[in-house]
């Protein structure tokens, strides 16, 4: 899985760092660190996370079969916890 945040769209909300601490962490107040390749056993927090972000910043792709092949996960939706 590859994970990739458009930095200058992330607001520093921190959902993500809630809901998927060991792949998305604040530094500060503002500035967001993440695990651009988290763990497949992550995959449900980072995805859960990335439809939690409120400016959309986060993009999640599944890397698998050919080299080279990339797939997009289909967005997911906030489920309330």
């Amino acid at each position: 899985m590859r994970v990739v945040v458009d930095l200058s769209r992330c607001e520093g909300y921190a959902q993500c760092a809630f809901l998927a601490p060991d792949a998305f962490r604040m530094h500060g107040e503002e500035a967001l660190m993440y695990d651009p390749n988290p763990d497949d056993v992550r995959r449900d927090q980072v995805l859960r996370a990335a439809a939690a972000c409120p400016v959309q910043a986060i993009l999640v792709d599944r890397l698998e079969g050919r080299e080279g092949q990339v797939v997009r996960d289909a967005p997911v939706e906030a489920s309330p916890a």
